[in-house]
């Protein structure tokens, strides 16, 4: 990748290369798709620019006018699934292709959508969609309770704020001044601009709608789960949170926030010299407004810093970065320490001027090799330029900050970039890693390779043409197995592959097949899941019988894009090791047991192996949740509505009931025999899955305890009374004589505890609750009580919390419950690894 040694930047022996444009790229793709495939691609297509970065010590910037060395690379012709498709040993127990299929329910929106990118979906598996009158939010939840093979979509929305918000720019008398003079100013080049301007000019229409929301990474909030910034068009951005299970809250208004700074400041720039003008001239009008106006925000990924504490000790905390573009090209860092509770609790960070021309767009590049770690702010221009700029981290283990911008792209060619996404990789030739951007600029994908080397900061950069006749209107990108989707306003998805080279890199484009009822509709937007197991997309009707439709419905629709045989061989060697993490993937596993009535084969053999190889926790969780799948497929459909009422007579006397009774045993004495013995045989069967998770269970939680009794001998010196039932939990696990782990823990527990047993009590009666089942705890009045399944306390309070998939609850921390015990309430669910809400 690049040269091993410093390129010359400049030399007068240089030849001079004909200036590259997006133009020069333009070619008949729809002709070459009618040759035969074994016609040779002519060398128009892709152009790869490639310089190295000199480095002393750290990353330097990039000079221009110098030597590029400049490769002409085919993009490879489209080939079938089938052909292309490499298989390792595990994938060859999967044998099914990929292919798109849509799946159900399509769901239909109450507004029309609004922003540039109204689909954005999180690591939590929930996806926000950007419309005028909320942000409408779909959860995606792997249900284990429902025999249902559409999709479980928890349906949620975040209104639109029905106040006005207007940015404060000075003192309220010298604005109306303001107002008054440019909109009746004799110039029109300065009337004009005021008057069309909908920040500035207050007599215009604010508009109403979302402009863009993103998603923090996993574990920001306090239940373990993301953070949603929302952006709306009249420019106010707040941060939100989920409250409950399915309710909203707005914690903090960063707007607002950061003009009372501004004003605190006196709107000065971040040498914090005062403005020497007032709102009487036009420039610093634009001036004050343009410095917080913002247009896009992203969040960056969880840092760990030191923090001092009273007693003078370091504790680790974890901190998230909010960057956010303004209109004048400068970037506002917010610091969100972990897990973020109150909007008082955010910090301003830092003030980065980006100088950058009418800017765009917005993403983070972060990069990560054994010991260094960088980060930078990819600005994307309307005019054409693309840079990093530096970002610097005090306090981040490991982390070095680049000393100067690093240009991408320089040239000013009026083509907007849009759509920015930056995804890690390691290179498979050169084993290190390495960064891809790619990004929209009109009809083209413009793409940059970063990679670190001993010569420096090596940069690659290209644009791939003929995907798309018109713009691409919207870019996805799939992390794991990284594929790039991206789509036209013609409604054409293309799939680009990248494959590496010694020296530069590849796309191979592909044609998503789209299902027919989609054939006609418009697209404006599409998003990836966390895994790359679905790809969503929003659309409205197209032209019918060649006229507009006068009214337009919005429709978000859900395609797969990886088959379930796929998905489990990518769930059995996944390494997160986190069930809830991988809930999309589960989710394809999920409708092929529920369509098969069966677990395949294949998968159950490659998991039992793998559990008697490793027997982690996540195996067998994953064991669980196949086989209540299992269980749900075997269940038969209701035959009737509990909710809806009967039509029968109100009232039925005693003796009619026994006659209806009787009427009811003779056709079942006159019932089929093969009917009764496949009854029969479906009942045995749902029994045997009975206990089969019963038993999956039950070694689920007996691990679980050993953890706990563990936690619990190393945090406690002599014989005390915790809020966990180690008494009891050591009677429980005393049941399995053939456990010789259980046997060791409990010899030393006995040690500690000293004879002394401190039992549980009820709170109503004061009778002991004896643990003779890991679920809940009842005393010999008949009192229950459910336990928590982190704790085994049996939860006596009115307020606990329950597993996303409503398994198990788990108690609410005490004030006075030390910092061990709190920590191991903060875990997820032991059956199913969701977070407690």
């Amino acid at each position: 990748m690049g040269s091993p040694n410093p390129i010359p930047l400049a030399g007068p022996e240089q030849r001079q290369e004909q200036p590259w444009t997006p133009a020069l790229l333009a070619f008949p793709w729809h002709c070459y798709r009618a040759c035969p495939a074994h016609c040779q691609l002519p060398t128009l297509g892709q152009r790869t620019n490639s310089y190295c970065l000199p480095e002393s010590g750290i990353p330097l910037h990039t000079k221009h006018g110098g030597r590029q060395s400049v490769t002409f690379a085919h993009i490879r012709p489209r080939k079938t699934n089938h052909q292309d498709r490499a298989r390792s040993g595990d994938d060859r127990l999967f044998e099914q292709e990929d292919v798109a299929v849509k799946r159900d329910p399509v769901v239909v929106l109450n507004a029309p959508v609004s922003g540039l990118q109204p689909l954005s979906w999180s690591q939590d598996h929930r996806l926000a969609v950007c419309t005028t009158g909320s942000v409408s939010l779909m959860e995606l939840v792997c249900d284990v309770h429902s025999n249902k093979q559409d999709l479980t979509l928890h349906r949620t929305s975040i209104p639109v704020p029905t106040d006005a918000s207007r940015l404060r720019v000075g003192p309220s008398e010298e604005l109306v001044c303001a107002i008054k003079k440019f909109s009746t100013h004799p110039d029109p080049t300065v009337k004009q601009v005021f008057l069309a301007d909908r920040v500035m000019n207050p007599s215009l229409d604010v508009q109403r709608g979302i402009k863009y929301v993103s998603w923090s990474p996993l574990g920001c909030d306090v239940s373990g789960r993301c953070l949603l910034a929302c952006l709306t068009l009249d420019h106010r951005l707040t941060i939100h949170n989920s409250h409950k299970r399915l309710e909203w809250n707005m914690l903090i208004d960063l707007t607002k926030k950061y003009g009372e700074r501004l004003k605190e400041r006196g709107y000065a720039k971040k040498d914090n010299k005062p403005p020497e003008a007032d709102l009487l001239d036009f420039e610093e009008l634009q001036r004050r407004f343009r410095m917080q106006t913002p247009l896009r925000m992203e969040w960056s990924s969880v840092y760990t810093i030191k923090q001092v504490q009273s007693d003078n000790t370091c504790k680790d905390v974890e901190m998230v970065l909010l960057a956010v573009l303004m209109e004048n090209g400068d970037l506002v860092l917010w610091k969100f320490l972990l897990p973020f509770e109150k909007g008082a609790d955010v910090v301003f960070y830092d003030l980065v001027e980006s100088d950058v021309t009418r800017p765009n767009d917005l993403a983070w590049w972060e990069y990560e090799n054994a010991d260094r770690r960088m980060s930078g702010l990819i600005v994307g221009s309307e005019v054409g330029p693309v840079k990093i700029m530096p970002v610097s981290l005090s306090g981040v283990k490991g982390y070095f900050t680049l000393r100067h911008p690093v240009i991408l792209w320089k040239e000013c060619d009026e083509i907007a970039v849009e759509n920015i996404k930056c995804v890690p990789m390691v290179h498979p030739i050169h084993k290190s890693n390495c960064s891809l951007i790619v990004a929209s600029r009109g009809c083209y994908i413009f793409w940059c390779l970063l990679m670190i080397s001993p010569a420096g900061l090596n940069v690659h950069n290209s644009h791939v043409a003929g995907l798309h006749s018109l713009p691409v209107i919207s870019l996805a990108v799939s992390q794991h197995g990284v594929a790039v989707y991206t789509v036209s306003i013609d409604g054409w998805i293309k799939k680009l592959t990248p494959t590496f080279t010694e020296n530069s890199l590849i796309f191979k484009p592909e044609d998503m097949l789209r299902p027919e009822d989609l054939i006609d509709r418009r697209i404006h937007g599409i998003a990836v899941s966390c895994n790359g197991a679905y790809i969503a997309m929003v659309s409205t009707q197209g032209m019918v019988d060649s006229y507009h439709p006068i009214n337009r419905t919005y429709q978000v629709h859900f395609l797969t894009l990886k088959s379930p045989e796929t998905a489990a061989a990518l769930l059995l060697k996944s390494p997160t090791q986190n069930l809830y993490r991988m809930a999309d993937l589960l989710d394809l596993v999920r409708w092929q047991i529920l369509k098969n009535k069966c677990i395949p084969a294949s998968l159950q053999e490659e998991l039992d192996q793998k559990i008697q190889e490793v027997d982690s926790p996540y195996l067998w969780r994953f064991k669980l949740f196949l086989v209540r799948i299992l269980y749900q497929s075997l269940q038969p459909p209701p035959t009737y509505h509990r909710w809806k009422p009967s039509r029968g007579a109100s009232k039925v006397f005693v003796q009619d009931g026994e006659d209806g009774e009787g009427e009811e045993a003779a056709p079942q004495e006159g019932e089929p025999g093969g009917v009764k013995q496949d009854k029969d045989n479906q009942e045995e069967q749902m029994a045997e899955v009975q206990a089969w998770i019963n038993t999956v269970e039950t070694h689920l939680m007996r691990e679980n305890m050993k953890k706990v009794l563990g936690v619990v001998y190393l945090n406690t010196w002599i014989a005390q009374n915790t809020s966990i039932p180690t008494c009891g939990l050591v009677e429980y696990l005393a049941k399995d004589s053939n456990d010789r782990a259980s046997e060791v823990l409990i010899g030393h527990i006995k040690k500690k505890m000293n004879k002394q047993t401190f039992s549980e009590r009820c709170n109503l009666c004061q009778a002991v609750l004896p643990f003779s089942d890991h679920k809940q705890a009842i005393c010999q009045n008949g009192h229950m009580w459910l336990r928590c399944v982190l704790s085994y306390q049996a939860c006596q309070t009115l307020t606990f919390r329950r597993c996303l998939l409503l398994d198990t609850i788990a108690r609410l921390p005490e004030p006075e419950d030390p910092e061990w015990i709190k920590k191991i309430l903060q875990a997820p669910c032991t059956l199913c690894d969701s977070p407690m809400i």
